[in-house]
């Protein structure tokens, strides 16, 4: 089948970069993505409606294929994300999470398929990736341009909880708060889609139950879809609207997440969901244990 990708812009920027890698004389890795505003990717309208008829989607992916050599990470994905939805995507260790999350964030085409993404998007990486020569304000605003950028960026600050510590080096700042101005990074260029890779895997119990809240009030706030990949699955049954397994490739499983607010461990529909994703993934034994 021959690749079309639809999420490639005309005259799009290059990736932000977060800085370089001392042991290998990289290039710098990307922080956030932010096509330019009033750019469309082909295929898409102004009106938000798909130019084939489909309702408009901030993620539409469709026979996707990415191969290592003979190996496909992912054969023939099907994935559709609408505005404003939070999914989850689970998987095991090498199931092409962090794949996926690469080629719609436009930092990897070597693919086959239909790919179509919304046109303002950002991602959020386990590791925070700031610049360690800028402070926090430059880090946030990093690429952006306009008489207005400064206020907008210490806007952001604010919103995470950062007032105040705009002149803060990175190396000042705890793994909880370095996290925050990647999460004010992504959010201040207003992204139709936030795509999150493991961004708390790295933080303590205390500080990780401090960012689900923050990362829940900032969705409610700004309202972009989310596609947040994940290793725990009490995290993904307590942030998503929908979770998705991914397993060799495709999606074999997925669940709406259908629990009120506040959604609690304790809650039996909420331990028979973690039994039922903890079983596809293939960890029997925890399944029937906590079913």
């Amino acid at each position: 089948m021959a690749t079309r990708f639809l999420r490639q812009l005309t005259g799009a920027r290059q990736p932000v970069a977060a800085g370089p890698d001392p042991s290998a004389g990289a290039p710098p890795a990307p922080a956030a993505v932010s096509p330019p505003d009033g750019v469309l990717p082909d295929g898409v309208l102004a009106d938000g409606v798909l130019a084939d008829g489909e309702p408009a989607a901030a993620v539409r992916v469709r026979g996707l294929t990415r191969a290592f050599g003979t190996r496909a990470v992912l054969d023939q994905l099907d994935l559709t994300v609408a505005p404003g939805e939070f999914v989850a995507l689970l998987g095991r260790s090498g199931s092409g999470k962090s794949t996926l999350l690469r080629i719609l964030g436009g930092f990897d085409d070597d693919v086959t398929g239909d790919v179509l993404v919304a046109r303002r998007r950002a991602i959020v990486f386990q590791e925070p990736r700031l610049l360690p020569w800028e402070r926090a304000l430059g880090n946030v605003v990093l690429g952006l341009r306009g008489s207005d950028v400064a206020s907008r960026g210490r806007a952001a600050l604010a919103e995470v909880g950062l007032a105040g510590r705009e002149k803060s080096w990175p190396v000042t700042l705890s793994g909880g708060e370095a996290q925050r101005v990647a999460l004010a990074r992504a959010l201040v260029r207003e992204p139709d889609l936030v795509m999150l890779d493991e961004p708390f895997g790295a933080l303590d119990a205390l500080t990780r139950i401090r960012m689900h809240a923050l990362l829940q009030e900032l969705c409610r706030r700004h309202r972009p879809a989310v596609l947040f990949v994940t290793h725990d699955v009490d995290e993904a049954i307590l942030l998503a609207d929908r979770i998705l397994v991914l397993t060799e490739g495709r999606l074999a499983f997925q669940a709406a997440v259908d629990l009120p607010a506040p959604r609690l461990r304790t809650d039996p529909a909420f331990a028979d969901l973690r039994s039922r994703l903890l079983a596809e993934l293939g960890v029997q034994e925890l399944a029937a244990a906590t079913g």
